[in-house]
Protein backbone atom coordinates (compact mmCIF):
# COMPACT_ATOMS: atom_id res chain seq x y z
CA UNK A 1 0.00 0.00 0.00
CA UNK A 2 2.84 2.41 0.83
CA UNK A 3 4.37 1.83 -2.61
CA UNK A 4 1.03 2.48 -4.30
CA UNK A 5 0.55 5.68 -2.29
CA UNK A 6 4.03 6.92 -3.19
CA UNK A 7 3.57 6.11 -6.89
CA UNK A 8 0.15 7.84 -6.89
CA UNK A 9 1.64 10.93 -5.25
CA UNK A 10 4.48 11.03 -7.80
CA UNK A 11 2.01 10.64 -10.68
CA UNK A 12 -0.09 13.52 -9.39
CA UNK A 13 3.01 15.68 -8.92
CA UNK A 14 4.19 14.88 -12.44
CA UNK A 15 0.75 15.74 -13.82
CA UNK A 16 0.78 19.08 -12.02
CA UNK A 17 4.27 19.94 -13.23
CA UNK A 18 3.36 19.10 -16.84
CA UNK A 19 0.70 21.82 -16.69
CA UNK A 20 2.52 24.43 -14.63
CA UNK A 21 6.16 23.94 -15.76
CA UNK A 22 5.98 26.80 -18.33
CA UNK A 23 4.73 29.24 -15.68
CA UNK A 24 7.34 28.05 -13.17
CA UNK A 25 10.06 28.52 -15.79
CA UNK A 26 8.89 32.06 -16.59
CA UNK A 27 8.89 32.96 -12.93
CA UNK A 28 12.33 31.44 -12.44
CA UNK A 29 13.76 33.38 -15.37
CA UNK A 30 12.33 36.62 -14.01
CA UNK A 31 13.71 35.89 -10.58
CA UNK A 32 17.10 34.97 -12.01
CA UNK A 33 17.34 38.17 -14.03
CA UNK A 34 16.59 40.31 -10.97
CA UNK A 35 19.09 38.65 -8.67
CA UNK A 36 21.74 37.14 -10.94
CA UNK A 37 24.50 39.53 -9.90
CA UNK A 38 23.96 39.00 -6.20
CA UNK A 39 23.64 35.22 -6.46
CA UNK A 40 26.87 34.84 -8.40
CA UNK A 41 28.83 36.86 -5.90
CA UNK A 42 27.26 35.37 -2.77
CA UNK A 43 27.23 31.68 -3.54
CA UNK A 44 30.26 29.54 -2.82
CA UNK A 45 31.23 26.29 -4.50
CA UNK A 46 30.26 23.32 -2.34
CA UNK A 47 30.54 20.59 -5.00
CA UNK A 48 33.34 18.70 -3.25
CA UNK A 49 31.83 18.98 0.22
CA UNK A 50 28.43 17.90 -1.14
CA UNK A 51 29.92 14.70 -2.58
CA UNK A 52 31.75 13.94 0.65
CA UNK A 53 28.67 14.71 2.72
CA UNK A 54 26.43 12.28 0.85
CA UNK A 55 29.21 9.67 0.74
CA UNK A 56 28.83 8.77 -2.94
CA UNK A 57 30.35 9.88 -6.24
CA UNK A 58 27.73 9.39 -8.97
CA UNK A 59 29.47 8.94 -12.32
CA UNK A 60 27.65 9.09 -15.66
CA UNK A 61 28.96 7.08 -18.61
CA UNK A 62 27.95 5.17 -21.73
CA UNK A 63 29.20 1.61 -21.29
CA UNK A 64 29.52 0.76 -24.97
CA UNK A 65 32.97 2.23 -25.54
CA UNK A 66 35.73 -0.34 -25.02
CA UNK A 67 38.41 -0.09 -23.75
CA UNK A 68 37.23 3.06 -21.92
CA UNK A 69 34.00 1.65 -20.44
CA UNK A 70 32.14 -1.57 -21.17
CA UNK A 71 30.66 -4.56 -19.36
CA UNK A 72 32.18 -7.97 -18.68
CA UNK A 73 31.27 -11.06 -16.69
CA UNK A 74 33.53 -11.33 -13.65
CA UNK A 75 33.04 -14.42 -11.46
CA UNK A 76 29.58 -14.88 -12.94
CA UNK A 77 28.53 -11.27 -12.26
CA UNK A 78 28.13 -8.40 -14.70
CA UNK A 79 30.52 -5.57 -13.93
CA UNK A 80 31.54 -2.29 -15.50
CA UNK A 81 35.20 -2.39 -16.55
CA UNK A 82 37.63 -0.32 -18.59
CA UNK A 83 40.00 2.63 -18.35
CA UNK A 84 37.35 5.15 -17.29
CA UNK A 85 35.93 2.79 -14.68
CA UNK A 86 39.38 2.43 -13.10
CA UNK A 87 39.84 6.21 -13.08
CA UNK A 88 36.39 6.71 -11.54
CA UNK A 89 37.16 4.11 -8.88
CA UNK A 90 40.48 5.80 -8.07
CA UNK A 91 38.83 9.23 -7.92
CA UNK A 92 36.12 7.98 -5.54
CA UNK A 93 38.78 6.32 -3.36
CA UNK A 94 40.78 9.54 -3.16
CA UNK A 95 37.63 11.37 -2.07
CA UNK A 96 36.83 8.66 0.49
CA UNK A 97 33.37 7.97 -0.94
CA UNK A 98 31.52 5.11 -2.63
CA UNK A 99 31.39 4.92 -6.43
CA UNK A 100 27.94 4.80 -8.07
CA UNK A 101 27.72 4.32 -11.85
CA UNK A 102 24.81 5.51 -14.00
CA UNK A 103 24.91 4.08 -17.51
CA UNK A 104 22.92 5.91 -20.23
CA UNK A 105 23.13 7.08 -23.83
CA UNK A 106 26.14 9.28 -24.55
CA UNK A 107 24.05 12.21 -25.80
CA UNK A 108 22.11 12.23 -22.48
CA UNK A 109 25.18 12.47 -20.25
CA UNK A 110 25.62 16.25 -20.25
CA UNK A 111 21.89 16.71 -19.65
CA UNK A 112 22.19 14.41 -16.64
CA UNK A 113 25.15 16.47 -15.44
CA UNK A 114 23.40 19.81 -15.84
CA UNK A 115 20.30 18.52 -14.00
CA UNK A 116 22.54 17.12 -11.20
CA UNK A 117 21.61 13.50 -11.81
CA UNK A 118 25.33 12.73 -11.81
CA UNK A 119 28.30 14.41 -10.13
CA UNK A 120 30.65 13.90 -13.06
CA UNK A 121 30.82 12.36 -16.51
CA UNK A 122 33.75 10.03 -17.19
CA UNK A 123 33.11 8.69 -20.66
CA UNK A 124 36.13 9.45 -22.86
CA UNK A 125 34.55 12.86 -23.41
CA UNK A 126 36.47 15.43 -25.43
CA UNK A 127 36.61 18.89 -23.78
CA UNK A 128 35.53 20.89 -26.84
CA UNK A 129 35.03 24.65 -26.74
CA UNK A 130 31.29 24.20 -27.26
CA UNK A 131 30.99 21.87 -24.29
CA UNK A 132 33.07 24.17 -22.11
CA UNK A 133 30.30 26.76 -22.42
CA UNK A 134 27.96 24.45 -20.51
CA UNK A 135 30.20 22.39 -18.23
CA UNK A 136 33.64 22.46 -16.62
CA UNK A 137 36.36 19.96 -17.50
CA UNK A 138 39.27 18.45 -15.66
CA UNK A 139 42.72 18.15 -17.18
CA UNK A 140 43.00 15.63 -20.03
CA UNK A 141 43.82 12.17 -18.68
CA UNK A 142 44.25 10.19 -21.92
CA UNK A 143 44.93 11.10 -25.53
CA UNK A 144 44.40 9.06 -28.66
CA UNK A 145 44.02 9.71 -32.37
CA UNK A 146 40.89 9.45 -34.53
CA UNK A 147 40.51 6.22 -36.50
CA UNK A 148 38.02 5.13 -39.15
CA UNK A 149 36.69 1.57 -38.89
CA UNK A 150 35.66 -0.08 -42.16
CA UNK A 151 34.79 -3.55 -43.38
CA UNK A 152 38.00 -5.46 -44.15
CA UNK A 153 36.74 -6.30 -47.65
CA UNK A 154 36.80 -2.54 -48.41
CA UNK A 155 40.43 -2.15 -47.30
CA UNK A 156 41.65 -1.38 -50.83
CA UNK A 157 38.77 1.01 -51.49
CA UNK A 158 39.16 3.34 -48.49
CA UNK A 159 42.69 4.43 -47.58
CA UNK A 160 42.24 7.91 -46.07
CA UNK A 161 39.52 10.34 -44.99
CA UNK A 162 39.27 11.76 -48.54
CA UNK A 163 38.23 8.36 -49.93
CA UNK A 164 34.68 8.72 -48.61
CA UNK A 165 33.32 11.34 -51.02
CA UNK A 166 29.57 10.83 -51.58
CA UNK A 167 29.62 8.15 -48.85
CA UNK A 168 28.02 8.04 -45.41
CA UNK A 169 30.20 7.97 -42.30
CA UNK A 170 28.85 6.91 -38.92
CA UNK A 171 29.66 8.70 -35.66
CA UNK A 172 28.26 8.73 -32.15
CA UNK A 173 25.63 11.42 -31.64
CA UNK A 174 26.88 14.37 -29.61
CA UNK A 175 30.54 13.38 -30.03
CA UNK A 176 33.51 15.34 -31.38
CA UNK A 177 33.80 12.73 -34.13
CA UNK A 178 30.32 13.68 -35.39
CA UNK A 179 31.42 17.29 -35.85
CA UNK A 180 34.73 16.27 -37.42
CA UNK A 181 32.96 14.31 -40.16
CA UNK A 182 30.82 17.34 -40.97
CA UNK A 183 33.75 19.78 -41.04
CA UNK A 184 36.69 17.80 -42.41
CA UNK A 185 35.31 15.02 -44.61
CA UNK A 186 34.05 17.06 -47.53
CA UNK A 187 31.58 15.32 -49.77
CA UNK A 188 30.71 12.77 -47.09
CA UNK A 189 27.50 12.75 -45.08
CA UNK A 190 27.28 11.77 -41.42
CA UNK A 191 24.89 9.33 -39.77
CA UNK A 192 24.65 9.73 -36.00
CA UNK A 193 23.51 7.03 -33.57
CA UNK A 194 23.63 7.01 -29.76
CA UNK A 195 25.37 3.63 -29.42
CA UNK A 196 28.60 2.57 -31.08
CA UNK A 197 27.49 -1.05 -31.35
CA UNK A 198 24.55 0.14 -33.48
CA UNK A 199 27.00 2.01 -35.71
CA UNK A 200 29.03 -1.19 -36.14
CA UNK A 201 25.82 -3.00 -37.12
CA UNK A 202 25.15 -0.22 -39.66
CA UNK A 203 28.69 -0.66 -40.99
CA UNK A 204 28.42 -4.43 -41.39
CA UNK A 205 25.01 -4.14 -43.03
CA UNK A 206 26.26 -1.57 -45.53
CA UNK A 207 24.30 1.39 -44.15
CA UNK A 208 27.51 3.36 -43.62
CA UNK A 209 30.91 3.06 -45.33
CA UNK A 210 32.91 3.67 -42.15
CA UNK A 211 32.69 4.72 -38.52
CA UNK A 212 34.88 7.45 -37.01
CA UNK A 213 35.89 6.85 -33.38
CA UNK A 214 38.70 7.09 -30.84
CA UNK A 215 41.89 5.18 -31.63
CA UNK A 216 41.71 2.87 -28.59
CA UNK A 217 38.05 2.05 -29.22
CA UNK A 218 38.63 1.40 -32.92
CA UNK A 219 41.46 -1.01 -32.13
CA UNK A 220 39.25 -2.73 -29.53
CA UNK A 221 36.51 -3.46 -32.08
CA UNK A 222 38.96 -4.58 -34.76
CA UNK A 223 40.83 -6.93 -32.40
CA UNK A 224 37.54 -8.65 -31.55
CA UNK A 225 36.06 -8.80 -35.05
CA UNK A 226 38.12 -10.25 -37.88
CA UNK A 227 35.80 -8.69 -40.49
CA UNK A 228 36.77 -5.13 -39.52
CA UNK A 229 39.78 -2.96 -40.27
CA UNK A 230 40.85 0.43 -38.86
CA UNK A 231 43.23 3.16 -40.00
CA UNK A 232 44.31 6.59 -38.78
CA UNK A 233 41.98 9.27 -40.17
CA UNK A 234 44.62 11.98 -39.58
CA UNK A 235 42.03 14.54 -38.55
CA UNK A 236 43.09 18.10 -37.79
CA UNK A 237 42.13 18.51 -34.15
CA UNK A 238 43.02 20.89 -31.36
CA UNK A 239 45.19 19.01 -28.86
CA UNK A 240 43.20 20.70 -26.08
CA UNK A 241 39.99 19.17 -27.43
CA UNK A 242 41.00 15.74 -28.68
CA UNK A 243 41.87 14.07 -25.36
CA UNK A 244 39.53 12.52 -22.80
CA UNK A 245 38.62 14.52 -19.68
CA UNK A 246 36.10 14.42 -16.83
CA UNK A 247 33.11 16.77 -17.11
CA UNK A 248 31.56 18.61 -14.15
CA UNK A 249 28.69 21.00 -13.58
CA UNK A 250 29.56 24.63 -14.24
CA UNK A 251 31.22 26.22 -11.24
CA UNK A 252 32.29 22.96 -9.56
CA UNK A 253 35.80 24.30 -9.00
CA UNK A 254 36.61 22.34 -5.84
CA UNK A 255 35.52 19.04 -7.38
CA UNK A 256 37.46 19.78 -10.58
CA UNK A 257 40.58 20.54 -8.54
CA UNK A 258 40.18 17.25 -6.68
CA UNK A 259 39.87 15.40 -9.99
CA UNK A 260 43.00 17.10 -11.31
CA UNK A 261 44.92 15.88 -8.26
CA UNK A 262 43.87 12.29 -9.02
CA UNK A 263 44.74 12.70 -12.72
CA UNK A 264 48.12 14.20 -11.81
CA UNK A 265 48.95 11.15 -9.66
CA UNK A 266 47.91 8.75 -12.42
CA UNK A 267 49.99 10.56 -15.04
CA UNK A 268 53.02 10.86 -12.79
CA UNK A 269 53.04 7.12 -12.13
CA UNK A 270 51.92 6.30 -15.71
CA UNK A 271 49.22 4.06 -14.19
CA UNK A 272 46.81 4.38 -17.12
CA UNK A 273 49.24 2.94 -19.68
CA UNK A 274 50.92 0.48 -17.32
CA UNK A 275 47.84 -0.91 -15.57
CA UNK A 276 44.45 0.35 -16.77
CA UNK A 277 44.94 -0.22 -20.51
CA UNK A 278 46.32 -3.80 -20.06
CA UNK A 279 43.50 -4.63 -17.63
CA UNK A 280 40.91 -3.44 -20.16
CA UNK A 281 42.56 -5.57 -22.86
CA UNK A 282 42.47 -8.58 -20.53
CA UNK A 283 38.73 -8.21 -19.97
CA UNK A 284 38.15 -7.78 -23.69
CA UNK A 285 40.05 -10.98 -24.50
CA UNK A 286 38.24 -13.00 -21.84
CA UNK A 287 34.91 -11.65 -23.09
CA UNK A 288 35.65 -12.55 -26.71
CA UNK A 289 36.39 -16.13 -25.66
CA UNK A 290 33.09 -16.52 -23.81
CA UNK A 291 30.74 -14.35 -25.84
CA UNK A 292 28.10 -16.95 -26.68
CA UNK A 293 24.53 -15.81 -26.16
CA UNK A 294 23.83 -18.63 -23.69
CA UNK A 295 26.38 -17.20 -21.25
CA UNK A 296 24.45 -13.93 -21.25
CA UNK A 297 21.00 -15.35 -20.51
CA UNK A 298 20.98 -13.54 -17.15
CA UNK A 299 21.11 -10.21 -19.01
CA UNK A 300 17.97 -11.02 -20.96
CA UNK A 301 16.24 -12.44 -17.86
CA UNK A 302 16.95 -9.30 -15.85
CA UNK A 303 15.82 -7.11 -18.73
CA UNK A 304 12.56 -9.03 -19.08
CA UNK A 305 11.96 -8.69 -15.34
CA UNK A 306 12.30 -4.91 -15.49
CA UNK A 307 10.16 -4.70 -18.62
CA UNK A 308 7.33 -6.63 -16.96
CA UNK A 309 7.59 -4.55 -13.76
CA UNK A 310 7.35 -1.32 -15.74
CA UNK A 311 4.46 -2.64 -17.83
CA UNK A 312 2.36 -4.03 -14.96
CA UNK A 313 2.69 -0.94 -12.77
CA UNK A 314 2.14 1.41 -15.71
CA UNK A 315 -0.95 -0.52 -16.81
CA UNK A 316 -2.39 -0.26 -13.28
CA UNK A 317 -1.84 3.49 -12.86
CA UNK A 318 -2.53 4.25 -16.51
CA UNK A 319 -5.90 2.50 -16.28
CA UNK A 320 -6.88 4.31 -13.05
CA UNK A 321 -5.86 7.71 -14.37
CA UNK A 322 -7.46 6.90 -17.72
CA UNK A 323 -10.84 6.26 -16.06
CA UNK A 324 -10.59 9.59 -14.21
CA UNK A 325 -9.67 11.47 -17.39
CA UNK A 326 -12.45 9.78 -19.37
CA UNK A 327 -15.05 10.77 -16.76
CA UNK A 328 -13.64 14.29 -16.67
CA UNK A 329 -13.88 14.58 -20.45
CA UNK A 330 -17.54 13.51 -20.61
CA UNK A 331 -18.38 15.58 -17.55
CA UNK A 332 -20.74 18.55 -17.80
CA UNK A 333 -18.31 20.56 -15.65
CA UNK A 334 -16.53 22.79 -18.15
CA UNK A 335 -13.30 23.11 -16.15
CA UNK A 336 -12.90 19.34 -15.73
CA UNK A 337 -13.71 18.75 -19.40
CA UNK A 338 -11.19 21.37 -20.54
CA UNK A 339 -8.40 20.05 -18.29
CA UNK A 340 -8.96 16.50 -19.53
CA UNK A 341 -8.94 17.57 -23.19
CA UNK A 342 -5.76 19.64 -22.69
CA UNK A 343 -3.96 16.77 -21.00
CA UNK A 344 -5.02 14.11 -23.51
CA UNK A 345 -4.19 16.22 -26.56
CA UNK A 346 -0.84 17.32 -25.11
CA UNK A 347 0.28 13.79 -24.22
CA UNK A 348 -0.90 12.32 -27.53
CA UNK A 349 0.80 15.15 -29.40
CA UNK A 350 4.29 14.63 -27.95
CA UNK A 351 6.64 11.63 -28.31
CA UNK A 352 6.95 9.19 -25.42
CA UNK A 353 10.74 9.47 -25.51
CA UNK A 354 10.53 13.22 -24.92
CA UNK A 355 8.10 12.64 -22.05
CA UNK A 356 10.42 10.08 -20.45
CA UNK A 357 13.38 12.42 -20.64
CA UNK A 358 11.31 15.37 -19.38
CA UNK A 359 10.11 13.46 -16.34
CA UNK A 360 13.59 12.18 -15.50
CA UNK A 361 15.64 15.29 -16.25
CA UNK A 362 12.96 17.97 -15.80
CA UNK A 363 10.92 16.81 -12.82
CA UNK A 364 13.99 14.96 -11.60
CA UNK A 365 15.78 18.31 -11.29
CA UNK A 366 13.20 19.28 -8.65
CA UNK A 367 13.20 15.83 -7.01
CA UNK A 368 16.87 14.84 -6.90
CA UNK A 369 16.13 11.44 -5.39
CA UNK A 370 13.79 10.39 -8.22
CA UNK A 371 15.21 7.07 -9.54
CA UNK A 372 15.34 6.37 -13.27
CA UNK A 373 12.98 3.38 -12.85
CA UNK A 374 10.36 5.49 -11.07
CA UNK A 375 10.70 8.25 -13.69
CA UNK A 376 10.21 5.69 -16.46
CA UNK A 377 7.11 4.23 -14.81
CA UNK A 378 5.63 7.70 -14.24
CA UNK A 379 6.20 8.76 -17.86
CA UNK A 380 4.83 5.53 -19.35
CA UNK A 381 1.82 5.62 -16.98
CA UNK A 382 1.00 9.24 -17.87
CA UNK A 383 1.33 8.45 -21.56
CA UNK A 384 -0.82 5.32 -21.38
CA UNK A 385 -3.51 7.15 -19.39
CA UNK A 386 -4.20 9.55 -22.29
CA UNK A 387 -4.85 6.69 -24.72
CA UNK A 388 -6.78 4.60 -22.20
CA UNK A 389 -8.97 7.64 -21.44
CA UNK A 390 -10.01 7.92 -25.08
CA UNK A 391 -10.71 4.20 -25.31
CA UNK A 392 -12.90 4.28 -22.17
CA UNK A 393 -14.67 7.46 -23.29
CA UNK A 394 -15.56 5.90 -26.63
CA UNK A 395 -16.81 2.79 -24.83
CA UNK A 396 -19.03 4.78 -22.49
CA UNK A 397 -20.44 6.89 -25.30
CA UNK A 398 -21.19 3.73 -27.29
CA UNK A 399 -23.81 2.68 -24.70
CA UNK A 400 -27.30 3.67 -25.83
CA UNK A 401 -28.91 6.46 -23.80
CA UNK A 402 -31.89 4.16 -23.34
CA UNK A 403 -29.77 1.99 -21.02
CA UNK A 404 -29.09 4.98 -18.76
CA UNK A 405 -32.70 6.10 -18.83
CA UNK A 406 -33.91 2.60 -17.94
CA UNK A 407 -31.52 2.42 -14.99
CA UNK A 408 -32.61 5.81 -13.69
CA UNK A 409 -36.29 4.82 -14.05
CA UNK A 410 -35.53 1.84 -11.78
CA UNK A 411 -34.39 4.24 -9.07
CA UNK A 412 -30.63 4.07 -9.59
CA UNK A 413 -28.64 7.24 -9.03
CA UNK A 414 -25.89 8.35 -11.43
CA UNK A 415 -23.14 6.51 -9.54
CA UNK A 416 -25.08 3.25 -9.48
CA UNK A 417 -26.00 3.62 -13.15
CA UNK A 418 -22.36 3.91 -14.16
CA UNK A 419 -21.22 1.14 -11.80
CA UNK A 420 -23.83 -1.52 -12.63
CA UNK A 421 -25.04 -0.65 -16.14
CA UNK A 422 -22.74 1.59 -18.19
CA UNK A 423 -19.20 0.53 -17.15
CA UNK A 424 -19.77 -3.29 -17.39
CA UNK A 425 -21.15 -2.95 -20.93
CA UNK A 426 -18.49 -0.44 -21.92
CA UNK A 427 -15.70 -2.78 -20.73
CA UNK A 428 -17.02 -5.52 -23.01
CA UNK A 429 -17.04 -3.14 -25.96
CA UNK A 430 -13.56 -1.73 -25.40
CA UNK A 431 -11.78 -4.90 -24.24
CA UNK A 432 -10.02 -5.49 -27.61
CA UNK A 433 -8.83 -1.87 -27.73
CA UNK A 434 -7.60 -2.03 -24.13
CA UNK A 435 -5.81 -5.27 -24.90
CA UNK A 436 -4.02 -3.64 -27.83
CA UNK A 437 -2.97 -0.76 -25.58
CA UNK A 438 -1.52 -3.14 -22.98
CA UNK A 439 0.39 -5.09 -25.63
CA UNK A 440 1.69 -1.86 -27.16
CA UNK A 441 2.81 -0.74 -23.71
CA UNK A 442 5.11 -3.76 -23.37
CA UNK A 443 6.91 -2.79 -26.56
CA UNK A 444 6.95 0.97 -25.95
CA UNK A 445 8.42 0.52 -22.47
CA UNK A 446 11.75 -0.12 -24.23
CA UNK A 447 12.11 3.65 -24.61
CA UNK A 448 13.00 3.98 -20.91
CA UNK A 449 16.42 2.53 -21.75
CA UNK A 450 17.49 6.04 -22.85
CA UNK A 451 17.62 7.16 -19.19
CA UNK A 452 19.47 4.08 -17.99
CA UNK A 453 16.61 1.84 -16.82
CA UNK A 454 17.73 -1.80 -17.05
CA UNK A 455 14.84 -3.05 -19.19
CA UNK A 456 15.13 -5.63 -21.97
CA UNK A 457 16.40 -3.17 -24.58
CA UNK A 458 18.97 -1.74 -22.18
CA UNK A 459 20.30 -5.20 -21.36
CA UNK A 460 20.42 -6.04 -25.07
CA UNK A 461 22.69 -3.06 -25.66
CA UNK A 462 24.96 -4.28 -22.85
CA UNK A 463 25.17 -7.70 -24.51
CA UNK A 464 25.99 -6.07 -27.84
CA UNK A 465 28.84 -4.03 -26.35
CA UNK A 466 30.15 -7.00 -24.33
CA UNK A 467 30.08 -9.57 -27.14
CA UNK A 468 30.84 -7.28 -30.11
CA UNK A 469 27.84 -8.88 -31.82
CA UNK A 470 25.03 -6.67 -33.02
CA UNK A 471 22.35 -8.62 -34.86
CA UNK A 472 22.07 -11.81 -32.79
CA UNK A 473 21.24 -10.07 -29.46
CA UNK A 474 18.58 -8.03 -31.28
CA UNK A 475 17.08 -11.19 -32.77
CA UNK A 476 16.89 -12.83 -29.32
CA UNK A 477 15.28 -9.71 -27.86
CA UNK A 478 12.78 -9.60 -30.71
CA UNK A 479 11.80 -13.23 -30.04
CA UNK A 480 11.39 -12.54 -26.30
CA UNK A 481 9.08 -9.60 -27.01
CA UNK A 482 7.11 -11.75 -29.47
CA UNK A 483 6.67 -14.61 -26.98
CA UNK A 484 5.50 -12.23 -24.24
CA UNK A 485 3.10 -10.25 -26.45
CA UNK A 486 1.74 -13.37 -28.21
CA UNK A 487 1.06 -15.04 -24.85
CA UNK A 488 -0.66 -11.93 -23.51
CA UNK A 489 -2.69 -11.63 -26.71
CA UNK A 490 -3.98 -15.19 -26.35
CA UNK A 491 -4.76 -14.56 -22.69
CA UNK A 492 -6.77 -11.43 -23.51
CA UNK A 493 -8.57 -13.19 -26.37
CA UNK A 494 -9.64 -15.92 -23.95
CA UNK A 495 -11.36 -13.40 -21.67
CA UNK A 496 -12.86 -11.61 -24.65
CA UNK A 497 -14.44 -14.88 -25.75
CA UNK A 498 -15.83 -15.49 -22.27
CA UNK A 499 -17.40 -12.03 -22.18
CA UNK A 500 -19.05 -12.60 -25.57
CA UNK A 501 -20.33 -15.96 -24.36
CA UNK A 502 -21.86 -14.33 -21.28
CA UNK A 503 -23.79 -11.94 -23.51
Amino acid sequence: MNILKKMTALLMLALAILFFAPFMQTKAVASESSSSSSSVSSTTDSSLSDVKKKGTLVVGLSADYPPYEFTAKVNGETKYVGIDIEIARKFAKDLGVKLVIKNMDFDSLLVALETHKVDTVISAMNPTSERRKSVDFSNIYYTGGKYIVINKKDKAKYKNKDSFENKTIGAQTGSLEYNLVQKQMKGASVKGLAKLNNLIIALQSGKVAGVLMEEATAKAYVSNNSNLYAFNAKMNVDTNETGAAMAFSKGSTTLVNAANKTISKLKKENVINKKYVPNAAKYMKSTSKNNTMISYWTYFAKGLEYTLIITVISVFFGFLLGIILALMRISNAKILHTLAVMYIEFIRGTPLMVQVMFVYFGIGALIQSLPALAAGIIAVSLNSAAYVAEVIRSGIESIATGQTEAARSLGMNQKQTYRYVVIPQAIKNIWPALGNEFITLIKESSIVSVIGVGDLMYQTQLVQSATYKGVLPLFITMMIYFIVTFTLSKFLNYFEGKMKHEQ
